[in-house]
């Protein structure tokens, strides 16, 4: 028998009898981790008209879509757990017809296929769905886990696959649309979206959003709870929860200066207005760059504006990610290297080249961590990934922001600053509202610099497509952690660690000295700079899980309990919850992560529940 043929039977009698099949390779679905076929029906535009049921935590509506398509008999959408009710289709006449569909149960990571037939003369049409209780991209908060304990919350986190989960839609990040929204959701509530936003509560509980610009599925944003709006520039502004709307405002007092900065590199800032929303602690990021509203934890707010690298970050992502965006999850670097780039000149732009090299010195720490944690998997530590296959989560790992912004800062360094800026302003003028893979972007450099030396280009496909790091050392000046690395060493024989050298420190030299710390230090040696410096109970989110996971590696964990407990109970944030069940996990305390777990996963979101799973449940 023909092999394809052969395949084609046993695929056709795997769905039939409902078995899950893995994800193979199909050359004619462009994207690993959609279903959709856009050569044979794309969607172009989406009227979404949903309410929110907090009782029954579901999500009902309709998502009207436009499409684009040369006859096809039929248009392939994402779903993950929704209930499909009906389609009806419409075409340029306004006649309207029910829909043949089916679903296809495809794959446990990407959830299913969606096929609807569709006529010749099709336009639009109208699927009438429901979402699931175990939505991945929802969090439903019950009141209490709010900061007010007035309303609930329900946030959306649709990166990378997930906007799958609350609406049907062609979710891979090439295929861009515009959208228009009503959102209706219990009086008292406000509701805000990655669109055009209210500022104030209205009294019926419904909302109207739109958004002109065409963006991809998985910057499609919902955010509902007990919100204030609270202005921080002409063009920029803060939401909170009432309670702690007054700290996040002066948290971010320099918003507007970023949004300006960044301008200054890299050209006008596209969408408009650039608002935050701080949302309760079960968010599992620190930041997600929603065009017009970025999502933020509340562990940014420090007291003392140390952590608004992250602002910096999610804002430039207006360019990098959202304006110019990855063609699929295998080539995230070009979303997160360029951001992380632009992150640290926005930085250096506002607060001096020092201050921006802590950073960068950092993040080169994380990705030494990163490179030893992936040493039994080194093709993940390329640039540009293979995943068919694999979860398109696995492709974030800081390889795309550390060891993208790296080979930038190597152009940057070899092409000579000026020059290499100019260029990022025609990338990003000329893939505006595009989306583009690696290999576009190698193109457009090669166009654009054609007589580069041919030892930068070959170094350049070092970064992309070879495992490690290539042997470059960056210009950034490590100074300030000279310093600090003499303290800490005058600290290991005194263990006096006195005010005075520590007065004008920053979060980053704090991190800096922890993260040096000798594991072998005796208790004495902990007590003494806890007695000094209280850093179990610091409401620096950073440098709190910097010291306890210092604390747990180094056997000195249990005498911590209480606060690393009431760290991982009001802590969300994944980049934090997850590396301390995984250190309390690999020294002797599982059965303390267990239980740890198992009272606070309600605080959780499903992306950071599942991935902790991962990690405690065998």
């Amino acid at each position: 028998m023909n092999s394809i043929i052969f395949k084609t039977i046993l695929l056709f009698t795997l769905i039939q009898i409902g078995c899950r099949k893995t994800n193979v390779f199909n050359p004619t679905r462009p994207d690993p981790h959609s279903f959709s076929r856009p050569d044979l029906a794309i969607t172009t535009h989406l009227d979404l008209n949903i309410r929110l049921n907090f009782d029954q935590k579901k999500i009902q509506g309709t998502a009207s879509w436009k499409i684009q398509h040369n006859a096809s008999d039929r248009i392939i959408f994402d779903i993950m757990d929704l209930t499909i009710d009906s389609v009806i289709l419409s075409d340029k006449n306004q006649n309207t017809a029910f829909a043949e569909f089916y679903v296809q149960t495809q794959d446990s990571i990407l959830g299913d296929e969606l096929v609807i037939k569709i006529h010749s003369n099709t336009e639009q049409l109208t699927i009438h769905y429901s979402t699931s209780e175990d939505a991945m991209a929802l969090q439903w908060l019950d009141a209490e886990l709010t900061s007010s304990k007035k309303y609930p919350c329900l946030f959306t986190q649709s990166q990378s696959i997930y906007a799958r989960s609350w609406i049907p839609c062609q979710d891979g990040p090439a295929i861009r649309f515009t959208y228009n929204a009503t959102v209706q959701v219990p009086v008292g509530m406000m509701a805000l979206m990655s669109a055009t936003n209210p500022t104030q509560k209205n009294k019926d509980g419904i909302y109207s959003f739109k958004m002109e610009y065409p963006i991809p599925a998985y910057l499609m944003a919902l955010a509902v709870g007990d919100f204030s709006f609270s202005p921080i520039g002409a063009r920029t502004g803060v939401y909170a929860d009432s309670m702690i709307l007054s700290e996040a405002s002066w948290e971010f007092a320099d918003l507007e200066k970023m949004v300006n900065s960044a301008e200054s590199l890299y050209g006008p800032y596209a969408w408009s207005r650039y608002d935050v929303i701080v949302l309760p602690t079960g968010f599992p990021f620190g930041g997600m760059e929603n065009p017009r509203l970025t999502f933020l934890t509340p562990t940014i707010i420090a007291g003392d504006r140390s952590l608004t690298s992250l602002l910096a970050h999610e804002l430039a992502h207006s360019w990098s990610g959202n304006l110019v965006t990855n063609a699929s999850w295998q080539d995230f670097w070009l979303n997160e290297g360029f951001t992380t780039y632009f992150e640290s000149r926005i930085m250096e732009n506002l607060y001096g080249k020092e201050y921006a090299d802590m950073l960068s010195l950092l993040g080169q720490q994380d990705l030494k961590k990163t490179l030893k944690d992936m040493a039994d998997q080194p093709g993940m530590s390329k640039l540009k990934l293979d995943l068919w296959n694999k979860d398109p989560e696995l492709s974030l790992s800081d390889i795309a922001y550390e060891k993208g912004k790296l080979l930038l800062r190597y152009l940057e360094e070899r092409i000579g600053r000026e020059e290499w800026d100019l260029f990022l302003k025609a990338y990003f003028k000329h893939f505006a509202f595009k989306s583009n893979s690696t290999e576009g972007f190698l193109q457009f450099f090669n166009n654009h610099f054609p007589q580069i030396d041919i030892k930068v280009l070959d170094t350049m496909h070092l970064f992309i497509y070879q495992e490690g790091i290539p042997d470059f050392k960056p210009g950034w000046s490590t100074k300030l952690f000279d310093q600090v690395d003499s303290i800490r060493n005058l600290f290991y024989q005194t263990y006096d660690l006195k005010k005075n050298l520590t007065a004008n420190w920053s979060t980053h030299e704090w991190l800096h000295f922890i993260r040096g710390m000798d594991l072998s230090k005796s208790e004495e040696f902990i007590s003494a700079l806890e007695k000094q410096y209280q850093l179990s109970e610091s409401k620096n989110s950073e440098l709190a899980f910097a010291w306890f996971i210092y604390l747990i590696q180094s056997g000195n964990s249990m005498k911590f309990k209480d606060p690393i407990n009431r760290f991982l109970e009001k802590t969300g944030r994944r980049k934090f919850v997850l590396p301390l069940y995984e250190a309390l996990a690999e020294h002797g305390q599982m059965e303390w992560a267990n239980g740890s777990f198992s009272n606070f996963r309600r605080h959780y979101h499903p992306v950071t529940i599942q991935s902790i799973e991962r990690v405690l449940i065998h």
